[in-house]
Protein backbone atom coordinates (compact mmCIF):
# COMPACT_ATOMS: atom_id res chain seq x y z
CA UNK A 1 0.00 0.00 0.00
CA UNK A 2 1.35 3.39 -1.02
CA UNK A 3 2.21 5.69 1.87
CA UNK A 4 0.72 9.15 1.55
CA UNK A 5 1.69 12.64 2.66
CA UNK A 6 0.52 16.21 2.30
CA UNK A 7 2.00 18.31 -0.51
CA UNK A 8 1.34 21.47 -2.48
CA UNK A 9 0.72 20.42 -6.08
CA UNK A 10 -0.30 22.08 -9.32
CA UNK A 11 -2.50 20.38 -11.92
CA UNK A 12 -2.18 23.22 -14.42
CA UNK A 13 -0.10 26.34 -14.94
CA UNK A 14 -1.41 29.67 -13.70
CA UNK A 15 -1.51 32.11 -10.79
CA UNK A 16 -1.07 31.37 -7.09
CA UNK A 17 -4.52 29.79 -6.81
CA UNK A 18 -3.40 26.74 -8.83
CA UNK A 19 -1.34 25.70 -5.79
CA UNK A 20 -3.39 23.01 -4.02
CA UNK A 21 -2.61 21.53 -0.61
CA UNK A 22 -3.64 17.89 -0.93
CA UNK A 23 -2.75 14.26 -0.44
CA UNK A 24 0.09 12.90 -2.57
CA UNK A 25 2.15 9.69 -2.66
CA UNK A 26 5.22 9.75 -0.45
CA UNK A 27 8.32 9.57 -2.70
CA UNK A 28 10.38 6.41 -3.03
CA UNK A 29 14.16 6.71 -2.87
CA UNK A 30 16.99 5.06 -4.79
CA UNK A 31 20.17 3.64 -3.31
CA UNK A 32 21.90 7.05 -3.66
CA UNK A 33 19.11 9.12 -2.07
CA UNK A 34 17.80 9.99 1.33
CA UNK A 35 14.20 10.72 2.28
CA UNK A 36 13.88 13.99 4.21
CA UNK A 37 10.96 14.80 6.47
CA UNK A 38 10.53 18.46 5.57
CA UNK A 39 10.36 21.00 8.38
CA UNK A 40 10.55 24.06 6.10
CA UNK A 41 10.92 24.96 2.42
CA UNK A 42 11.68 28.35 0.91
CA UNK A 43 10.35 30.12 -2.17
CA UNK A 44 12.67 31.02 -5.04
CA UNK A 45 12.03 32.75 -8.39
CA UNK A 46 12.11 29.47 -10.40
CA UNK A 47 9.12 28.28 -8.35
CA UNK A 48 7.09 31.27 -9.56
CA UNK A 49 8.25 30.84 -13.15
CA UNK A 50 7.37 27.14 -13.24
CA UNK A 51 3.98 27.67 -11.59
CA UNK A 52 3.24 30.14 -14.40
CA UNK A 53 4.54 27.76 -17.09
CA UNK A 54 7.58 29.91 -17.90
CA UNK A 55 5.37 32.14 -20.03
CA UNK A 56 8.19 34.69 -20.38
CA UNK A 57 10.14 32.15 -22.46
CA UNK A 58 9.62 31.52 -26.18
CA UNK A 59 6.94 28.85 -26.69
CA UNK A 60 9.44 26.23 -27.83
CA UNK A 61 11.33 26.51 -24.53
CA UNK A 62 8.33 26.21 -22.23
CA UNK A 63 7.78 22.99 -20.26
CA UNK A 64 5.12 20.45 -21.11
CA UNK A 65 5.32 18.16 -18.08
CA UNK A 66 3.02 15.47 -16.82
CA UNK A 67 0.86 16.94 -14.05
CA UNK A 68 0.54 17.06 -11.11
CA UNK A 69 3.81 18.75 -10.14
CA UNK A 70 5.24 19.63 -6.73
CA UNK A 71 7.27 22.85 -6.81
CA UNK A 72 10.19 23.89 -4.64
CA UNK A 73 13.92 23.21 -4.39
CA UNK A 74 15.08 24.43 -0.96
CA UNK A 75 14.44 22.35 2.16
CA UNK A 76 15.53 21.79 5.72
CA UNK A 77 14.42 18.79 7.69
CA UNK A 78 15.34 15.47 9.25
CA UNK A 79 16.36 12.27 7.49
CA UNK A 80 13.58 9.67 7.57
CA UNK A 81 15.18 6.98 5.35
CA UNK A 82 18.62 6.36 3.85
CA UNK A 83 19.50 4.64 0.57
CA UNK A 84 21.74 1.56 0.57
CA UNK A 85 24.73 3.39 -0.94
CA UNK A 86 24.60 6.34 1.45
CA UNK A 87 27.07 6.18 4.33
CA UNK A 88 27.72 9.82 5.20
CA UNK A 89 24.18 10.55 6.49
CA UNK A 90 22.04 8.72 9.03
CA UNK A 91 18.47 8.46 10.26
CA UNK A 92 17.58 11.48 12.36
CA UNK A 93 20.26 13.81 10.97
CA UNK A 94 19.12 17.40 10.56
CA UNK A 95 19.97 18.39 6.99
CA UNK A 96 19.37 21.03 4.33
CA UNK A 97 19.64 21.06 0.54
CA UNK A 98 18.88 22.59 -2.80
CA UNK A 99 17.28 19.58 -4.47
CA UNK A 100 18.17 18.41 -8.01
CA UNK A 101 18.71 21.87 -9.50
CA UNK A 102 18.82 22.67 -12.38
CA UNK A 103 18.01 19.08 -13.37
CA UNK A 104 14.38 19.53 -12.28
CA UNK A 105 14.09 23.14 -13.43
CA UNK A 106 11.10 22.38 -15.66
CA UNK A 107 9.32 19.84 -13.46
CA UNK A 108 9.91 21.00 -9.89
CA UNK A 109 12.05 19.33 -7.25
CA UNK A 110 9.09 18.53 -4.95
CA UNK A 111 10.15 20.49 -1.85
CA UNK A 112 6.66 21.83 -1.03
CA UNK A 113 5.73 18.60 0.73
CA UNK A 114 5.96 16.65 3.97
CA UNK A 115 8.68 14.44 2.47
CA UNK A 116 11.16 14.92 -0.37
CA UNK A 117 13.66 12.63 -2.09
CA UNK A 118 17.15 14.16 -2.06
CA UNK A 119 20.31 12.85 -3.75
CA UNK A 120 22.93 12.47 -1.04
CA UNK A 121 25.33 14.59 -3.13
CA UNK A 122 22.94 17.58 -2.82
CA UNK A 123 22.72 17.31 0.96
CA UNK A 124 24.58 18.86 3.92
CA UNK A 125 24.12 18.73 7.66
CA UNK A 126 22.09 21.69 8.89
CA UNK A 127 24.26 24.25 10.69
CA UNK A 128 23.57 23.71 14.36
CA UNK A 129 23.37 27.42 15.17
CA UNK A 130 20.31 28.10 13.01
CA UNK A 131 16.79 26.69 12.93
CA UNK A 132 15.03 24.90 10.08
CA UNK A 133 13.36 28.09 8.85
CA UNK A 134 16.68 29.88 8.43
CA UNK A 135 18.30 26.77 6.93
CA UNK A 136 15.49 26.28 4.39
CA UNK A 137 15.86 29.92 3.36
CA UNK A 138 19.52 29.54 2.50
CA UNK A 139 20.37 26.93 -0.17
CA UNK A 140 19.59 28.43 -3.59
CA UNK A 141 20.42 31.99 -2.61
CA UNK A 142 23.54 30.99 -0.68
CA UNK A 143 24.82 28.66 -3.40
CA UNK A 144 24.18 31.33 -6.04
CA UNK A 145 26.21 33.90 -4.12
CA UNK A 146 28.89 31.31 -3.30
CA UNK A 147 29.28 30.06 -6.88
CA UNK A 148 29.44 33.62 -8.24
CA UNK A 149 31.78 35.05 -5.61
CA UNK A 150 33.73 32.25 -3.92
CA UNK A 151 33.96 28.97 -5.84
CA UNK A 152 32.15 27.72 -8.94
CA UNK A 153 32.50 24.13 -7.78
CA UNK A 154 31.72 22.25 -11.00
CA UNK A 155 32.85 21.87 -14.61
CA UNK A 156 29.42 21.62 -16.28
CA UNK A 157 29.06 23.62 -19.53
CA UNK A 158 27.87 27.18 -18.98
CA UNK A 159 24.43 27.58 -20.60
CA UNK A 160 24.86 31.35 -20.95
CA UNK A 161 28.39 31.78 -22.33
CA UNK A 162 31.20 29.88 -24.01
CA UNK A 163 33.62 30.12 -21.07
CA UNK A 164 33.30 28.98 -17.45
CA UNK A 165 32.44 31.57 -14.84
CA UNK A 166 35.36 32.38 -12.54
CA UNK A 167 35.05 34.26 -9.22
CA UNK A 168 37.60 37.05 -8.73
CA UNK A 169 39.72 37.88 -5.65
CA UNK A 170 37.85 40.40 -3.51
CA UNK A 171 40.23 41.26 -0.65
CA UNK A 172 40.73 45.03 -0.65
CA UNK A 173 38.39 45.50 -3.63
CA UNK A 174 35.21 47.56 -3.97
CA UNK A 175 32.08 45.52 -4.73
CA UNK A 176 28.66 46.95 -5.62
CA UNK A 177 25.69 44.61 -5.09
CA UNK A 178 22.51 45.60 -6.93
CA UNK A 179 19.35 44.07 -5.46
CA UNK A 180 21.09 43.80 -2.10
CA UNK A 181 17.86 43.43 -0.13
CA UNK A 182 16.78 40.21 -1.84
CA UNK A 183 17.64 36.58 -1.20
CA UNK A 184 20.85 36.41 -3.24
CA UNK A 185 21.78 40.05 -2.70
CA UNK A 186 21.87 40.15 1.10
CA UNK A 187 23.99 37.00 1.20
CA UNK A 188 26.31 38.33 -1.52
CA UNK A 189 26.89 41.46 0.58
CA UNK A 190 27.98 39.27 3.49
CA UNK A 191 30.16 36.91 1.44
CA UNK A 192 31.95 39.83 -0.20
CA UNK A 193 32.59 41.36 3.25
CA UNK A 194 33.81 37.98 4.53
CA UNK A 195 36.38 37.99 1.70
CA UNK A 196 37.64 41.43 2.68
CA UNK A 197 35.85 43.68 0.20
CA UNK A 198 34.38 47.12 0.67
CA UNK A 199 30.72 46.63 -0.19
CA UNK A 200 28.20 49.14 -1.54
CA UNK A 201 24.63 47.88 -1.32
CA UNK A 202 21.94 49.08 -3.75
CA UNK A 203 18.29 48.60 -2.75
CA UNK A 204 15.22 50.60 -1.80
CA UNK A 205 15.38 52.66 1.37
CA UNK A 206 13.46 50.12 3.49
CA UNK A 207 16.49 47.84 3.36
CA UNK A 208 19.14 50.34 4.50
CA UNK A 209 19.11 49.48 8.21
CA UNK A 210 19.33 45.70 7.78
CA UNK A 211 22.03 45.91 5.09
CA UNK A 212 24.11 48.25 7.22
CA UNK A 213 23.69 45.80 10.07
CA UNK A 214 24.87 42.99 7.77
CA UNK A 215 28.09 44.89 7.07
CA UNK A 216 27.52 47.05 3.99
CA UNK A 217 30.02 49.94 3.95
CA UNK A 218 27.80 52.12 1.80
CA UNK A 219 24.13 52.19 0.78
CA UNK A 220 22.42 53.64 -2.28
CA UNK A 221 18.63 54.03 -2.38
CA UNK A 222 17.93 53.46 -6.07
CA UNK A 223 14.55 55.16 -5.77
CA UNK A 224 16.38 58.42 -5.06
CA UNK A 225 19.57 58.19 -7.12
CA UNK A 226 20.88 55.86 -9.82
CA UNK A 227 23.88 53.89 -8.59
CA UNK A 228 25.75 54.39 -11.88
CA UNK A 229 25.65 58.15 -11.32
CA UNK A 230 27.47 58.04 -8.01
CA UNK A 231 29.79 55.01 -8.27
CA UNK A 232 32.66 55.01 -10.74
CA UNK A 233 35.40 52.97 -9.10
CA UNK A 234 33.98 49.50 -8.43
CA UNK A 235 36.15 46.47 -9.08
CA UNK A 236 33.07 44.26 -9.32
CA UNK A 237 29.36 44.82 -9.75
CA UNK A 238 27.10 41.87 -8.92
CA UNK A 239 23.64 42.50 -10.37
CA UNK A 240 21.13 40.24 -8.63
CA UNK A 241 18.12 41.91 -10.29
CA UNK A 242 18.40 41.58 -14.08
CA UNK A 243 15.89 43.12 -16.46
CA UNK A 244 16.38 46.08 -18.76
CA UNK A 245 19.55 48.16 -19.07
CA UNK A 246 21.95 46.05 -17.02
CA UNK A 247 24.73 47.56 -19.17
CA UNK A 248 24.28 50.84 -17.26
CA UNK A 249 26.57 49.45 -14.56
CA UNK A 250 29.56 49.32 -16.93
CA UNK A 251 30.24 53.00 -16.24
CA UNK A 252 30.59 52.19 -12.53
CA UNK A 253 33.39 49.64 -13.03
CA UNK A 254 37.15 50.24 -13.32
CA UNK A 255 38.96 49.02 -16.44
CA UNK A 256 39.95 45.43 -15.72
CA UNK A 257 36.97 44.97 -13.43
CA UNK A 258 34.00 42.66 -13.77
CA UNK A 259 30.21 42.66 -14.06
CA UNK A 260 28.54 39.49 -12.79
CA UNK A 261 24.92 38.96 -13.87
CA UNK A 262 22.70 36.61 -11.88
CA UNK A 263 19.90 37.01 -14.46
CA UNK A 264 21.73 37.74 -17.74
CA UNK A 265 18.91 37.53 -20.27
CA UNK A 266 18.57 40.87 -22.04
CA UNK A 267 22.09 42.17 -21.45
CA UNK A 268 23.27 44.04 -24.55
CA UNK A 269 26.51 45.68 -23.46
CA UNK A 270 29.17 43.18 -24.55
CA UNK A 271 30.79 45.52 -27.09
CA UNK A 272 30.97 48.36 -24.58
CA UNK A 273 32.37 45.97 -21.97
CA UNK A 274 35.11 44.92 -24.40
CA UNK A 275 36.00 48.56 -25.04
CA UNK A 276 36.21 49.22 -21.30
CA UNK A 277 38.16 45.96 -20.71
CA UNK A 278 35.48 44.71 -18.32
CA UNK A 279 34.71 41.02 -17.94
CA UNK A 280 31.01 40.19 -18.10
CA UNK A 281 30.16 36.76 -16.72
CA UNK A 282 27.29 34.65 -15.43
CA UNK A 283 26.55 31.06 -14.50
CA UNK A 284 23.72 28.69 -13.60
CA UNK A 285 23.55 27.77 -9.93
CA UNK A 286 23.85 24.04 -9.31
CA UNK A 287 23.10 21.79 -6.35
CA UNK A 288 26.24 21.03 -4.36
CA UNK A 289 26.18 19.45 -0.92
CA UNK A 290 29.88 20.02 -0.26
CA UNK A 291 29.55 23.75 -0.91
CA UNK A 292 26.50 23.90 1.35
CA UNK A 293 28.57 22.27 4.08
CA UNK A 294 31.39 24.78 3.56
CA UNK A 295 29.08 27.80 3.42
CA UNK A 296 27.07 26.43 6.33
CA UNK A 297 30.01 27.04 8.64
CA UNK A 298 29.51 30.75 7.98
CA UNK A 299 25.81 30.47 8.83
CA UNK A 300 26.95 29.35 12.27
CA UNK A 301 29.07 32.47 12.68
CA UNK A 302 29.41 35.46 10.35
CA UNK A 303 26.59 35.18 7.79
CA UNK A 304 22.90 35.66 8.59
CA UNK A 305 19.86 34.68 6.51
CA UNK A 306 17.14 37.34 6.64
CA UNK A 307 13.55 36.06 6.72
CA UNK A 308 10.93 38.23 5.01
CA UNK A 309 7.93 36.18 6.18
CA UNK A 310 6.76 32.66 6.96
CA UNK A 311 3.60 30.77 5.95
CA UNK A 312 2.23 27.34 6.69
CA UNK A 313 2.69 24.89 3.82
CA UNK A 314 -1.07 24.97 3.25
CA UNK A 315 -0.81 28.74 2.75
CA UNK A 316 1.45 28.44 -0.31
CA UNK A 317 -0.90 30.54 -2.50
CA UNK A 318 -0.59 33.47 -0.07
CA UNK A 319 3.18 33.01 0.06
CA UNK A 320 3.39 33.14 -3.73
CA UNK A 321 1.26 36.28 -3.76
CA UNK A 322 3.70 37.83 -1.29
CA UNK A 323 6.63 36.80 -3.49
CA UNK A 324 5.01 38.37 -6.55
CA UNK A 325 4.32 41.63 -4.70
CA UNK A 326 8.02 42.52 -4.73
CA UNK A 327 10.23 44.46 -2.30
CA UNK A 328 11.11 41.21 -0.52
CA UNK A 329 13.61 41.50 2.32
CA UNK A 330 15.49 38.23 2.38
CA UNK A 331 13.47 35.05 1.92
CA UNK A 332 9.91 33.73 2.20
CA UNK A 333 9.60 30.35 3.93
CA UNK A 334 6.89 27.68 4.04
CA UNK A 335 6.68 25.79 7.33
CA UNK A 336 5.50 22.17 7.31
CA UNK A 337 3.30 20.86 10.12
Amino acid sequence: MTKMMKAVRIHEFGGPDVLLYEDAPRPAISADDVLVRVHAASINPPDLYLRDGYRALPPQWRPSPAFPLILGTDVSGVIAAVGDNVSQFHLGDAVYAMVRFPQDLMTGSSAYADYVRVPASDLALKPSGIDHIQAAAAPMSLLTAWQFLVELGHDAPNPFQSFPHAPVPLAGKTVLVNGAGGGVGHLAVQLAKWQGAKVIAVASGKHEAVLTDLGADGFIDYTKVAAERVVANADLVLDAVGGAKMERFLSSIKPGGALFLVNPLGFSGHEEADRRKITVSTTQVRSNGKQLADAGRLLDSSVRVVIDSTYALAEAPAAHRRASAGSIQGKIVLVAT
